[in-house]
C-alpha cells in the first residue's frame, strides 16, 4: 500500500474512534469469542481421530496497547524487502473524542491528542478471500500448509483484478516486483523458517498477538477465548482472521 492511500474504503461505515465498544461492519463482539470456541471445538474432534486439523493462521490487534509508534510497519518492510512509500501494513490514527463535549483528560475543547487511538490497516487474511476467487491466474491464492492468502509472483499477470475485488483497500502493485502484493503474515520470509511475523516480534506494548486458530493452546485461540474482539465489515461475509480489541474506554 502506499503510504497515502485512500483509506476510506477500508474503514467505510465506520466513523472515528467507532471501535470503541462499538461494532465493525454489524459485527457483535461476542461473535468472535464464540467463533473462537467453534475453531477450539473442531480442532478437538479432529485431535481425537486420527486426522490433524489444517493451520488458520490469525492476528490479534490489541486497539488498548498500541501507541502508533510504527516500528511494527518499519520491521515489515524491512523483513520483506518492500520499496520506499510501500507497506504491507499502516496504522490509521482516530479518536474516540465525540465532537461537541470537553476532553475528560485535560478539560480541553476537543481539539487535543488525549483521545487519540490507531487501527491496523492491512490484509485481512479472509478465509472466504474475494482475491483468490477472482484471481485469472492462480496468482492470489491460498497456501496449501498454512492456509495463508498469499501471491505467487511468477504467474501474476499485474491485471490487478484482486485488488478491485478486495473489499478492505489493502492489496497493491509492488514498484518494485510489479505484481501484487498483501500482508501474508511474513510467510516466505519469516514464518517459513519457524518465526513470528515481524510486525508481532517489534512490538514492544504487547498489541499485536499471532497463531494457529486452530490450535486450542495457541496463544491466540486462548485469547480469544476471554476478549471480546471484532472484525472489520464481517457482514460481508469473507470471514476476516485479522481481529481487533476495541478500545474500553471508562464511563462507557
Amino acid at each position: 500500500m502506499s503510504k497515502n492511500i485512500d483509506r476510506r474504503t477500508f474503514l467505510a461505515g465506520t466513523t472515528a474512534g467507532s471501535l470503541v465498544l462499538l461494532t465493525l461492519g454489524g459485527c457483535k463482539p461476542g461473535d468472535d469469542k464464540k467463533a473462537a470456541n467453534t475453531a477450539v471445538q473442531t480442532a478437538v474432534a479432529a485431535e481425537s481421530g486420527s486426522a490433524q486439523p489444517h493451520p488458520v493462521y490469525g492476528m490479534v490487534f490489541d486497539q488498548n496497547k498500541c501507541i502508533g509508534c510504527g516500528e511494527c510497519k518499519d520491521a515489515c518492510n524491512e523483513a520483506n524487502n518492500l520499496p520506499p512509500g510501500i507497506s504491507r501494513l499502516l496504522l490509521e490514527r482516530q479518536t474516540t473524542h465525540i465532537p461537541g463535549t470537553t476532553c475528560p483528560i485535560c478539560g480541553g475543547p476537543g481539539d487535543c491528542d488525549c483521545e487519540r487511538v490507531y487501527v491496523r490497516v492491512s490484509c485481512q487474511q479472509c478465509q472466504d478471500a474475494p482475491c483468490v476467487r477472482v484471481c485469472p491466474t492462480g496468482a492470489a491464492h491460498r497456501d496449501p500448509k498454512t492456509n495463508i492468502v498469499t501471491m505467487d509472483p511468477d504467474r501474476c499477470v499485474g491485471c490487478k483484478y484482486c485488488i478491485a475485488a478486495c473489499p478492505y483497500n489493502v492489496r497493491f502493485i509492488n514498484s518494485q516486483t510489479k505484481v501484487a502484493d498483501n500482508c501474508n503474515f511474513c510467510l516466505g520470509t519469516r514464518l517459513s523458517k519457524g518465526l513470528e511475523p515481524a510486525c508481532v516480534n517489534a512490538c514492544r506494548h504487547g498489541a499485536l498477538y499471532f497463531g494457529d486458530l486452530n490450535d486450542p493452546q495457541s496463544i491466540i485461540s486462548r485469547l480469544l477465548r476471554v476478549k471480546d474482539t471484532v472484525r472489520i465489515r464481517a457482514h460481508l461475509g469473507t470471514n476476516p482472521n485479522l481481529r481487533y480489541v476495541p478500545v474500553t474506554k471508562q464511563g462507557v
